[in-house]
């Protein structure tokens, strides 16, 4: 019987090598793609945390359009989850809720954030993002869950979000296909407007059509 392991999930797998690194930074190594040829010049902590500089821009993001509410999705280990609640910290009011699903990464999450004087700015739930409920009009909008169900989760809140509010997908590289696709489905459809940054792993950001002016 021992000779045949369960074999782990990939969150759990990576949340167990984010342990080791104790918070060391690793040059990415996403591959390169046509857009960012050169992912090595950024860094991760490992390889589902976003990566360190959009992190960084998360932050600035939050300081520069100051949300009052922020709603994440995937949270993994909550590292985004902080950042964003350090630029809701400097703004001096705002919240973040973001969901974690995954009920073991999630309380790997919620045991590290409690411990974070950055908790008072964040509410984190162990939920599915198409199907919590959010009261409120969203600033912002972090979708970083499970690619497959990007566009729904992002359709489902879209009439919540704020129409000057600012809508981020991760993952959207031109080599992950998936989330880019459905960004630009969406776009297509005159749900959004977007830019693809040329990150490794590809970033949306994109606005509401609606009630553009």
């Amino acid at each position: 019987m021992g000779l045949f392991k369960k074999k782990i999930k990939q969150e759990h797998k990576v949340m167990l090598q984010h342990d080791r690194a104790a918070g060391a930074l690793l040059p990415e190594y996403h591959r390169p793609t046509p857009e960012c040829p050169h992912p090595e010049q950024w860094s991760m902590l490992d390889s589902m945390t976003a990566e360190l500089e959009v992190l960084e821009f998360l932050a600035t993001l939050v300081t520069t359009i100051k949300p009052r509410l922020v709603v994440e999705t995937g949270s993994f280990l909550g590292v985004s989850t902080e950042w964003i609640a350090r630029g809701l910290q400097r703004n001096g009011f705002g919240k973040v809720i973001s969901c974690e699903y995954d009920p073991i990464v999630y309380e790997k999450a919620k045991a590290r954030l409690q411990g974070s004087p950055l908790a008072p700015w964040i509410e984190l739930r162990n939920e599915s993002s198409l199907e919590m409920h959010v009261e409120g009009t969203i600033d912002l909008f972090f979708s970083d869950s499970d690619m497959p169900i990007r566009e729904a989760e992002v359709k489902r809140f879209l009439p919540q979000i704020n129409p000057t509010g600012i809508i981020l997908m991760h993952d959207a590289s031109s080599h992950l296909k998936l989330v880019r696709e459905a960004a630009l489905k969406m776009e297509a459809e005159n749900l959004l407007s977007v830019v693809l940054l040329p990150t490794p792993r590809g970033l949306v950001i994109a606005q509401p059509r609606a009630n553009r002016h």
